[in-house]
């Protein structure tokens, strides 16, 4: 089996070091992303080790990005982990960053990445045994291939992915992309409601959107290379921004680059779910961690999370339930 490596960013948003470093440079973020919500900890990271050790063991490597601090509690001389600050790997003229899209973007320059690698935010957790093969296939990562529309909302993501799809549609004809690769855009495993969709946007010469879930990416680190040597001006300038602006690409450029150019493996849609935290859906969200019912899983902070140390602790309690034993990642 060809090597898979995990690679996880986090930002200990507590740190008074990194708050007076980012507040070096907040006084003049009048475009950029910068709230609360975006760094604000829910202390559940040792839970995320816990489901890699027990739901994975198969894993050959942990790339864990950090500004620079680190929990604690983590186990540093764990053979499988691979602590990276980003100034080992993120260029020099783009740091010190505070922008998501720079650390994602430069991750195929950390030492020793795999060829294929799995992306996570420090928000998406496996709850319940995973295989190699729900991620790869053959060398290949394994996506959802579906046309989608692009939702331009206040506090969207719209404005990084209308920016992808500029780029995709400059170097793909969507006609010719979907007809060569036409039984991976039209496979019943990308689901009735989403091949309705496809089917219904295809009418545009271009590319439209594509589907995307909130949830880990899989990705070859040569998509990374391919990207930056085609279009490296454009991600210099999204490096460039300290914070994330409209402007900016990010790394779901990279997972339409695999779905344009028909390398990804179709899979099913099922065994994963974000949940935006919001009191409608808050309980539903904490029978499923505490059940493990699906593989992966996002708690996805948001605006209107009405009690967050309340709701902060709700999640460790059944995160406890679930993965009460340490893992070896733990001192």
């Amino acid at each position: 089996m060809d090597k898979i490596d995990f690679v996880m960013i986090w930002v200990d948003g507590n740190d008074p070091n990194w708050q007076a470093e980012k507040n070096l440079y907040d006084k003049s973020n009048k475009k950029g992303d910068s709230t609360e919500v975006r760094y604000r900890s829910w202390d559940n990271l040792q839970y995320w080790f816990r489901a890699v050790e027990k739901f994975a063991p198969w894993v050959n490597r942990i790339h864990f990005v950090t500004w620079g601090h680190l929990p604690e509690w983590l186990d540093t001389t764990n053979p499988k982990l691979h602590v990276v600050n980003h100034k080992d790997y993120i260029p020099k003229e783009y740091l010190p960053t505070f922008n998501a899209n720079t650390i994602e973007l430069n991750l195929h320059r950390i030492d020793g990445l795999a060829e294929q690698f799995v992306y996570f935010n420090d928000d998406m957790f496996i709850t319940s045994p995973v295989k190699p093969d729900d991620f790869f296939k053959d060398g290949r990562p394994c996506d959802t291939y579906a046309l989608d529309c692009i939702y331009f909302g206040k506090k969207s993501a719209g404005f990084f992915n209308g920016n992808d799809l500029e780029i995709i549609n400059t170097h793909f004809r969507r006609k010719k992309a979907m007809k060569e690769n036409f039984s991976k855009w039209y496979s019943p495993k990308n689901g009735f409601k989403r091949n309705i969709k496809t089917i219904a946007l295809s009418m545009w010469p271009w590319f439209p959107g594509m589907y995307y879930s909130h949830l880990p990416s899989n990705f070859l680190k040569s998509t990374f290379e391919t990207v930056w040597e085609k279009e490296g001006d454009v991600l210099d300038e999204t490096c460039r921004d300290k914070f994330r602006t409209k402007n900016n690409c990010n790394q779901w450029l990279m997972k339409f680059w695999q779905l344009a150019s028909g390398i990804a493996v179709v899979k099913g849609t099922k065994g994963g779910r974000c949940f935006h935290i919001k009191d409608s859906l808050f309980d539903e969200m904490l029978r499923s961690i505490e059940t493990g019912r699906y593989k992966l899983i996002c708690v996805n902070d948001t605006v209107n999370t009405a009690d967050f140390e309340k709701q902060k602790q709700q999640v460790i309690d059944s995160f406890s339930k679930l993965l009460p034993e340490k893992s070896s990642f733990e001192k």
